[in-house]
């Protein structure tokens, strides 16, 4: 297929700036596919399409706020967004370094009173592997959370020092996040909605939560490059997916699966492609399928999410859900957009959501 069918015009003004006053007060399109309908609500009446047969898999994986603003011994200013560990003892990480070019290897930057930092290489795909000497933390990560940023998309405007910093790192983040898995590096969007009412209005009802944990990459935001969808070279994410999960995405007949979010959906499917051959207990595996028009699902029956950027892989993965095994799932969910555009609808990560059934 043409990636050029994936494209859509997106009004600037559609892309939410900021989150929703509540969480669940975000607007909810209901998509019913057998009946080829929409419906309009809020994201507070989920529950009311929840039931005792329903089983919804989510993300816990956490943010970290990965932007690290410092400056180099000349006093020029440098920005460094962590990615994900480089060694073992947790003191090298994989990053992206801002200006680049004047960071070649062997650069130092710091931040004083937090860290002093040097970059010891860099790889072919621009990322650098940077070795931290920290001052008062007993980690990286310890200490990205008391100096960093939200790593929120580019799409998402914030001035260096902004008032809504501490906003962000509230709601840049699900009320479900674990902290042991602060391994993303955006948020699963889809799951910022949720509201511990929320969840115990879906509970009351009979659904069950189950979790798994997908290492949310940069990649997420990479658009389709080549002429055709099929060239396009997926990135791969690391997923972990509990033993209890496991036992649920596989025994439960009568069931029905709704994922919450892409990421939910392609850990899911990548595992279950591969089950056959994993040995019981918790499974730890690197993603790299592509959910695209034509593909069918294993082990989605429902989907959460929220609206996504024109030639995006997330739009790939949403249009072949709203039609399995066809390939003109992508007209209708332009349609769809177009109808939420009309209605103005909030897109994006900070938008409103999508559910599918």
């Amino acid at each position: 297929m043409e990636s050029n069918r994936f494209d859509y015009d997106l009004p600037p003004e559609r892309i939410a700036q900021e989150p929703a006053a509540q969480r669940d007060a975000s607007r909810m399109l209901v998509v019913h596919r057998a009946e080829r309908r929409i419906e309009h609500r809020h994201f507070h009446d989920l529950p009311e399409y929840l039931g005792s047969r329903d089983l919804l898999f989510r993300n816990k994986a956490k943010v970290l706020p990965a932007r690290l603003f410092a400056k180099r011994p000349t006093g020029g200013r440098v920005e460094c967004l962590l990615l994900r560990p480089a060694s073992s003892d947790g003191s090298q990480w994989w990053t992206l370094l801002r200006p680049g070019k004047r960071l070649p290897p062997g650069s130092t930057f710091a931040s004083p009173g937090y860290f002093t930092a040097k970059a010891i290489e860099k790889s072919e795909t621009a990322e650098y592997r940077v070795h931290f000497d920290l001052e008062r933390h007993s980690s990286v990560a310890e200490m990205a959370s008391d100096l960093g940023k939200m790593p929120l998309p580019p799409y998402i405007e914030r001035d260096t020092d902004d008032a809504r910093d501490s906003a962000d790192k509230e709601r840049y983040q699900t009320i479900y996040a674990a902290n042991d898995k602060s391994v993303a590096a955006a948020a699963p969007t889809a799951g910022l909605h949720f509201t511990p009412e929320v969840v115990a209005a879906a509970e009351t009802k009979g659904a069950t939560f189950h979790d798994l944990v997908l290492h949310v990459g940069m990649g997420t935001f990479k658009p389709l490059e080549s002429e055709r969808i099929e060239d396009h070279q997926i990135h791969r994410e690391v997923y972990e997916i509990p033993e209890a999960t496991q036992e649920a995405l596989l025994n439960s007949p009568g069931k029905r699966r709704i994922c919450v979010g892409t990421t939910s959906v392609r850990s899911i499917e990548d595992y279950l492609a591969k089950a056959q051959a994993i040995q019981p207990g918790r499974h730890l595996d690197e993603a790299s399928i592509f959910i695209h028009p034509p593909s069918q699902f294993r082990g989605t029956d429902a989907l959460l999410t929220n609206f996504h950027q024109p030639k995006s892989t997330l739009l790939c993965l949403v249009s072949a859900f709203l039609s399995p095994g066809q390939t003109d799932g992508i007209d209708w969910l332009k349609e769809i957009y177009a109808e939420a555009i009309k209605r103005e609808y909030r897109f994006l990560s900070y938008g409103d959501a999508m559910l599918i059934l």
